[in-house]
């Protein structure tokens, strides 16, 4: 704990001298300096992006996988020189790079070829049936040019939509859930050679970690939950559990590029859905005799009832990704925002003495929500296992299931 408050001082201290650095997230539409923005800029870093940064000083670039009308275009996002807050000097074969996220040229007059130096970019504000939309554009040889951002396949419900290209690159996110994952197989490994080689010996070091965890998710969840069949699916349950728990603590670790993965809708929806098709695959007779005729109960009962189990089957899934997405979302963003009373209390850098001030008082606040981060990184995994759990013993659950255990 002290480790971690002399950390976050450090970077506090580093913020109060650097604070021009960070006034490019502005409320006024042009891209440049401006009054701070807390939200945009707890947005901005929570944020999946195209390139690694690590602080504002490391930032490791990433393999870009794209595909437009004009066919694939891969290579190494370090050919846009990301700068800022993310913000590229080139643009390479028509592609840009701002705040971290790939965008294409959309007017003609542009050079779509080869690499291009830029000079920075433009956001406004647009309406369209009634609702604002942001359009960004880039600056080239005194024009501006329109962007497309990334097609995403999210029907338009959340802005996206179809556009002149795809993206399928290894983006933050991506190579966090890898690194992650590795270094799971590799504890794992690493335990089950200390428990083949002492099978005899009291648990220790790795293996004193991880079995109470594993205990805990077969004799608090799985078993509860799914009965004498849990050997079955504890494979799964343990999967679930460890990967979101890794996920939640490495964003937590600090300066390592603000991941947020389980933050992140997209990871959760593929989550969610996972956990969809495998109950209702493993769906008995008496588990969709329940959802489709209720016994027991009048027919017009029985097909309002019909309709209600049927909306809750997609439910189910939308409340798990959304509690978890949510949940992490919401503790890094307050974490960044009381780093950001810095620059509220410095006025953007015009006033030291109210940064040090904002210092002081960003401090305990941010160090508090840490520690509540840190509790919420394992009840979130819990609650998803516990859910998922829950929904397989529905679905597996025999008649009489209580009299015949």
């Amino acid at each position: 704990m002290r480790n971690r408050i002399f950390i976050l001082i450090l970077l506090s201290l580093s913020l109060v001298f650097r604070v021009d650095a960070h006034e490019d997230h502005s409320v006024v539409h042009e891209e440049g300096h401006g009054k701070f923005d807390p939200g945009a800029t707890a947005i901005h870093h929570i944020s999946d992006a195209n390139v690694y940064s690590i602080l504002d000083a490391v930032r490791i670039p990433l393999p870009m996988i794209l595909k437009s009308d004009q066919g694939w275009d891969i290579f190494s996002s370090g050919k846009f020189a990301a700068g800022a807050h993310e913000d590229g000097a080139n643009a390479f074969n028509g592609y840009v790079l701002h705040h971290g996220s790939v965008y294409r040229v959309a007017e003609a007059g542009f050079p779509m070829e080869g690499l291009i130096a830029i000079d920075g970019f433009k956001h406004t504000e647009e309406v369209v049936g009634g609702k604002s939309k942001d359009v960004y554009f880039v600056n080239y040889q005194n024009k501006e040019y329109r962007l497309d951002a990334r097609t995403t396949l999210d029907g338009g419900i959340l802005g996206g939509g179809f556009t002149s290209f795809m993206d399928f690159s290894i983006t933050k996110n991506v190579v966090s859930m890898i690194l992650v994952s590795l270094f799971l197989i590799w504890l794992f490994r690493l335990a089950a050679k200390r428990y083949a080689a002492s099978p005899d010996k009291a648990p220790r070091g790795v293996q004193g970690l991880l079995e109470p965890l594993i205990l805990f998710v077969r004799d608090e969840v799985a078993i509860p939950f799914i009965g004498a069949r849990y050997r079955t699916y504890l494979p799964l349950l343990l999967s679930i559990f460890f990967f979101i728990l890794g996920l939640n603590l490495w964003g937590q670790v600090p300066f390592l590029g603000s991941v947020n993965v389980t933050g992140s809708l997209s990871v959760t929806l593929v989550l969610a859905v996972l956990v969809f098709i495998i109950s209702n695959v493993l769906g008995n007779k008496h588990y969709w005799g329940h959802i489709f005729w209720m016994p027991g109960v009048p027919v017009p009962i029985k097909i309002l009832l019909a309709c209600v189990e049927v909306m809750a089957l997609f439910i189910k899934p939308l409340t798990l990704m959304l509690r978890l997405a949510g949940n992490i979302s919401a503790g890094h963003i307050a974490i960044l925002s009381f780093v950001g009373l810095i620059f509220i209390f410095g006025n953007s850098g015009e006033s030291l003495g109210g940064s040090l001030v904002g210092t002081a008082v960003s401090i305990p606040l941010t160090m508090f929500m840490m520690t509540i981060e840190l509790i919420v990184a394992f009840v979130q995994a819990f609650v998803f296992t516990i859910l998922t759990a829950s929904y397989i013993g529905a679905a597996i659950e025999e008649p009489h299931h209580e009299a015949a255990h």
